[in-house]
């Protein structure tokens, strides 16, 4: 039987060189990425470059590094080292290395030394989401999850630890101090004094090197809980004494709420400035141990704040804390997202977890209507828990959100901000930091979510891309899997 097949030798020679453009297809995100560079402003990098001598080997362009750390972050792949191996075997960042190969030092350290910029174009990339219609702020929803920092929990330390294994480390430097000393001596008694000495021995040195350490960290924890009993008492209402006159307008630390909340605060300042209760991180120290409610375990990580559009799921605010709740971020969140996007949004929903009476009198959230659950759900029976807030604004919560109008609205909370860290963690595989510090961490996340606004903006141009993604989530997938893995 007559068999034709198409050649397939490995030393075939091309006639003519090979063309980037015939290496992917044509509706292809590198594509997107290599385009939308275009629309991009890198004035601050290239701000950088500003050597006059022209010494030395021609640095790599800064647009192709850009290229590539965003393509990287939109496919999942944040390690400097799996970058300069895919410039290689992947033919997505070949295209945009266009047929460079950057090493990994290279690219870990154009990351860092240019990450301001890089989390700046998270602005940049929310306007040009603006202008194609992608964001319409008219129903915002805030939450945060905890995303791992670079650094193990083992090497977190309490401060009660601390203590001891300083006292431990301090007694062996005086031990070994002792002994050098006595040798020292017996040394000038048998060569005669006035010889040159010798180095520390080794384990005296390594001795005094541990006990360092841990007495900055020690020093580290004592100073971060002064600090902060410091701030509690600067802001703090004052103490008067008896009931303001007639006419008089009343002293915020009559409102029970604030009162009580002043009262716990300054006793657990005052607690943790006599015994700091947090623990040190060795590898991170910005970094804290927090709770992870998906996988119910303590995690070395930060709390990653995110406000999305109900619309198309963009993100218009990403900020980072180290705080273990979300107790204390709706103002910041509510400021961010005004800021970014350039107008208050018409409605903000948040989680019990965000629910501060305090917080909803700010004059900052007049105009916007926040809806805040007051009370946390019981996940086993998904009735909510009375007696977490009772107080007027609580009450007018609950009828708010009991409403039909308030249900409705409420309801686009958990499809709106909950499948974007899906598709962070699940889809990306985005669930540890590489930068550490909460300086560079806070860039990181923001170039995240950036790179997460691009997805989006390459989906809404791609058409064809975004049916192929509804199709995939419609074959055999549950709907509780479809809601947290959506297509990018």
């Amino acid at each position: 039987m007559d068999q034709r097949f198409r050649t397939c030798d490995l030393h075939q020679k091309f006639l003519l060189p090979p063309s980037l453009q015939d290496w992917l297809p044509e509706n292809h995100v590198a594509r997107f990425i290599g385009d939308v560079m275009d629309e991009l402003d890198l004035s601050a990098i290239y701000a950088q470059y500003g050597r006059q001598d022209n010494r030395g080997r021609s640095a790599y362009h800064p647009l192709l590094l850009t290229r590539l750390l965003l393509y990287a972050y939109c496919v999942g792949v944040t390690s400097s080292r799996r970058i300069e191996k895919a410039t290689v075997d992947d033919v997505a960042f070949r295209y945009l290395a266009a047929n460079q190969h950057p090493d990994h030092d290279t690219i870990a350290n154009f990351r860092r030394q240019h990450l301001d910029a890089l989390a700046n174009l998270f602005v940049q990339v929310l306007r040009l989401c603006q202008k194609t219609g992608l964001v319409k702020l008219g129903n915002v929803a805030i939450d945060g999850t905890k995303i791992k920092a670079n650094a193990s929990k083992r090497r977190s330390v309490p401060y009660e630890k601390l203590k001891e294994r300083e006292r431990v480390w301090r007694e062996t430097v005086e031990r070994l101090l002792a002994e050098a000393q006595k040798t020292d001596q017996e040394e000038d008694r048998r060569y005669g004094a006035g010889q040159p000495a010798d180095t520390l021995p080794p384990e005296l040195a390594q001795a005094q090197k541990r006990w360092e350490a841990i007495r900055k960290a020690k020093e580290a924890l004592e100073q971060e809980a002064q600090q902060q009993l410091q701030e509690l008492e600067k802001i703090s209402p004052p103490q008067k004494r008896g009931r303001p006159r007639k006419g008089e307008p009343g002293s915020p630390i009559w409102d029970p709420q604030l009162r009580q909340r002043t009262k716990k605060q300054a006793q657990r300042a005052r607690k943790r400035a006599a015994c700091p209760s947090r623990q040190h991180n060795f590898v991170d120290p910005d970094s804290r141990v927090m709770l992870d409610s998906a996988s119910k375990s303590f995690v070395q990580a930060y709390n990653a704040q995110a406000a999305v559009d109900s619309h198309q799921q963009v993100i218009v605010a990403a900020e980072l804390t180290q705080e273990v709740n979300d107790s204390h971020q709706l103002i910041p969140m509510v400021q961010a997202a005004e800021q970014t996007a350039g107008k208050k949004a018409e409605t903000i929903t948040a989680d019990a977890g965000y629910w501060d009476t305090i917080a909803l009198r700010e004059p900052c959230l007049q105009g916007i209507e926040i809806l805040v659950a007051p009370d946390r759900q019981n996940r086993k029976t998904d009735r909510p828990l009375r007696g977490v807030a009772n107080n007027a604004e609580a009450q007018q919560m609950r009828e708010l959100l009991a409403s039909e109008l308030g249900k409705a609205k409420y309801g686009l909370r958990k499809t709106t901000v909950e499948p974007v860290f899906g598709q962070i963690k699940e889809a990306r595989g985005i669930r540890r930091l590489r930068l550490r510090g909460f300086q560079r961490a806070s860039g990181e996340w923001k170039l995240i979510c950036l790179t997460h606004n691009l997805l989006k903006l390459y989906r809404h141009r791609n058409p064809s891309q975004q049916s192929k993604g509804r199709r995939k989530r419609s074959l055999g997938r549950k709907p509780a899997l479809c809601r947290h893995r959506r297509a990018l």
